[in-house]
């Protein structure tokens, strides 16, 4: 061949709200000129031929799918049930068992590359989450970009762990301290994160151990983030300028490349549009009852792909939304009630049955973009928020884990674009709050924010654009860096 095409593989964190963004990454390389392997693990890529079909990733001309195994054992997720597995597992066995099976999947493409099977590998892309990469980039002499699916806040308050161990912010001395007010501390030894309390991080610092599982597995991502090529994040210097500002001085090869959806959505079109990676099956169903409803008449309720709650507040809910008169489309996954199956009662479905639809997932970013949509209930997983953002569609927010407290708190107080459901939630506030989001005065001005937050995310990623010029400098000065010619 006169001309080697450069060869990415990526690899996410093997959870759904890590993959669908770097599917998206992957999608911008190709139409690039990269070929693509993407890196699953196996018990995913089952789900995934469960949810698409069997054939579903055929004729994908220079992009392919690879699996490892996750090390897990058959009782903490490796069924055939459509479950979501256990993150302090994953965090485990990843730091454990992910590494070796990785470099052994570089060793065959490359073998498989001198036999002129595939193109040779002249760079990695890894969730940021999924750090051990690092190790076999520098083995194979190929640079390694770190990705980061959540926004610039929870990327830094990982890096800046140590910093909140030594002026004694961290760990928590008992739990009462979760409750007794010590959470609305105000943290000023993150640069860029302005009037932020202990409780608006991420929820991975509200531990009473020292020695935390999870703890030391962020912590030692962000150690390896400091040895990658380049650091690129889904998010914006218009979200997020203050913290993008003071990580750009802690590493000296970090870039803002989102909003993804935004920066695809702007990009031509080739068959690449069709391959979804969603782990459940998709009701397409929805989209056609969305039809029948008026402009901007609907509130689109979807707590994410790993949120669960009890059967109780998922009634408080289911009640508060009928009780407010609104249509409303909501999306209830197998898995979302805790310790069993969720069941609503006749009498729910009846009140609801000319203005409600219940289905089990769906194509989240068409949802959001119908016209009929005019709100957004949400758990603030940051995929979630930056979609409603390109969509223009104001949020009503529920956090429930991880780096959602962070992006509520953006949503709420920094944007001005959505209203917190208070955790113990209750039928008469979701109903109140509701009505507020959907025909209120608050309503109506932050759909105009919201509005106008999606122009700017359209500047922000069109060719020109700051996020759109950040990717290519990255493709052109590290991707392709090691690429022969």
């Amino acid at each position: 061949m006169s001309e080697q095409k450069p060869h990415a593989v990526l690899i996410p964190y093997p959870v759904q709200g890590h993959i669908n963004p770097l599917i998206k990454l992957a999608k911008l390389l190709h139409l690039r000129g990269f070929h693509i392997t993407f890196v699953n693990t196996e018990y995913n890529h089952k789900r995934l031929l469960k949810s698409r079909g069997l054939n579903a990733f055929d004729g994908f001309t220079g992009f392919r799918f690879e699996t490892i195994l996750d090390g897990l054992p058959p009782t903490e997720g490796d069924g055939d049930g459509d479950v979501s597995q256990d993150i302090h597992a994953l965090c485990k066995s990843i730091r454990k068992n992910f590494l070796q099976p990785f470099r052994e999947l570089l060793i065959r493409l490359q073998e498989s590359s001198k036999a002129g099977l595939v193109r040779q590998v002249t760079s990695i892309v890894t969730d940021c989450s999924m750090s051990f990469p690092v190790e076999v980039a520098e083995e194979f002499d190929l640079p390694v970009v770190f990705f980061s699916p959540a926004n610039a806040c929870t990327f830094f308050a990982g890096v800046h762990l140590p910093t909140l161990f030594n002026k004694g912010l961290i760990p928590l001395k008992d739990e009462s301290y979760l409750t007794n007010g010590y959470l609305d501390t105000i943290v000023e030894c993150i640069p860029g994160l302005h009037n932020f309390r202990l409780k608006d991080l991420p929820d991975f610092v509200r531990i009473t151990d020292p020695n935390n599982a999870m703890i030391e597995f962020i912590i030692e991502a962000a150690g390896r983030a400091h040895r990658a090529s380049a650091i690129i994040l889904n998010t914006s210097d218009e979200l997020e300028s203050g913290v993008m500002n003071a990580l750009s001085s802690t590493f000296s090869c970090i870039y803002a490349i989102g909003p993804l959806s935004s920066l695809l959505n702007q990009s031509p079109q080739n068959n690449l549009a069709s391959l979804s990676t969603n782990l459940w099956k998709e009701d397409t169903k929805c989209l056609d009852w969305l039809e029948s409803k008026e402009p901007g008449s609907v509130v689109y309720v979807n707590f994410g792909s790993m949120t669960v709650m009890t059967v109780e507040k998922l009634l408080e809910f289911a009640w508060g939304l009928a009780n407010s008169k609104q249509p409303f489309l909501w999306i209830i996954r197998p898995d979302l009630v805790i310790g069993g199956s969720v069941v609503l009662s006749s009498e729910f479905v009846n009140e609801i049955s000319d203005r409600g639809l219940i289905a089990g997932w769906c194509p989240q970013e068409q949802v959001l973009n119908h016209p009929s949509i005019g709100g957004f209930l949400t758990h603030c997983g940051w995929n979630s928020t930056t979609e409603s953002i390109c969509a223009g569609v104001p949020m009503l927010c529920w956090p429930f884990f991880a780096d959602q407290p962070a992006n509520c708190r953006y949503i709420c107080d920094t944007y001005e674009i959505g209203i917190e459901i208070d955790n113990n939630v209750k039928r008469e506030e979701v109903e109140k709050l509701v009505n507020e989001l959907m025909v209120g005065e608050k309503g109506k001005k932050m759909r105009r924010k919201t509005l106008e937050m999606k122009k700017k995310a359209v500047e922000d990623t069109k060719p020109g654009g700051r996020s759109y010029m950040n990717l290519e400098k990255v493709i052109n000065e590290v991707l392709l860096k090691q690429n022969p010619t």
